[in-house]
């Protein structure tokens, strides 16, 4: 299956403008940056895309060998915007996606003008001198729980993860974005998400990068944002005065402020 159909790409936009491509975060699908697409379309041809095993992609395609590190979605990074690309591009990931974003570029820094990392996380589990924002027995204990009761898992961490108890809506939304996911797929993927450590990867990537990073987040804490900020060469980081793991859906307008004033130097 050709690229395009397999991701389940989407173009739009300013055509004749430079590329933009957004990459969503486990459990999600390109529905999370519904609120942010049309911000850049003036200017921008913005891609969005879902990740094998997500959204409208091909199920059929998934291989849970290649899909059990980082590298494999990185791969497939690589060859979205060797596709789509009409010369180096700026890449938006968040969540997980900064750190696939971050390997892909460090494997093809030709294909990459800029990097936006939002809520990146290089480690989830704490070690020394470093705070990842879980012990390895609290990962240990998610992963569980998702094996056990995965629609039961997405639905009570779902909010947590949003951030916004005054806004409902937006956790039932990433609940049901989880809920759409095949179980097995999103318990395969989380191992993938929450077991990594890219730590070391970052001193590979010279691609020019945004952090952007909530003053609050129960998945990525402030000190990941800032930890990412100070180990990779380039960036900026940007605190954004929000709650939550997910400003392109919670706070977008905050999330738009920050990528145009970076976008438009």
């Amino acid at each position: 299956m050709h690229v395009l159909e397999r991701h389940d790409v989407h173009v739009s936009g300013n055509l004749a403008g430079p590329t933009l491509v957004l990459a969503h975060g486990f459990g999600c699908d390109q529905s999370m940056w519904r609120y942010v697409v049309p911000a850049f379309e003036e200017t921008h041809r913005v891609v969005v895309f879902d990740h094998v095993g997500a959204g409208g992609s091909d199920l059929g395609a998934y291989d849970p060998q290649r899909y059990g590190r980082l590298e494999g979605y990185a791969a497939d990074v690589v060859a979205l915007v060797e596709t789509v690309g009409t010369g180096p591009v700026t890449f938006v990931g968040h969540s997980v996606s900064a750190m696939i974003g971050a390997l892909a570029a460090a494997a093809r820094p030709d294909l990459f003008e800029r990097l936006v990392l939002v809520c990146p996380s290089p480690r989830y589990v704490d070690d020394d001198g470093y705070r990842g924002g879980f012990s390895a027995a609290e990962i240990d204990e998610l992963l569980t729980t998702m094996d056990d009761n995965y629609l039961g898992w997405a639905e009570f961490v779902a909010p947590v993860i949003v951030g916004r108890p005054d806004r409902p809506e937006l956790g039932v939304e990433l609940a049901n974005s989880f809920c759409r996911t095949d179980p097995a797929i999103g318990r395969h993927f989380a191992r993938t998400t929450f077991l990594s450590d890219n730590r070391d990867d970052l001193a590979r990537v010279r691609t020019p990068s945004l952090v952007v990073q909530s003053r609050v987040d129960a998945i990525a804490p402030p000190e990941v944002g800032r930890w990412v900020h100070e180990h990779l060469a380039g960036s900026e980081l940007t605190v954004l005065d929000t709650v939550g793991h997910c400003p392109n859906l919670s706070a977008p307008d905050l999330l738009v402020a920050a990528m145009q004033e970076y976008l438009e130097r």
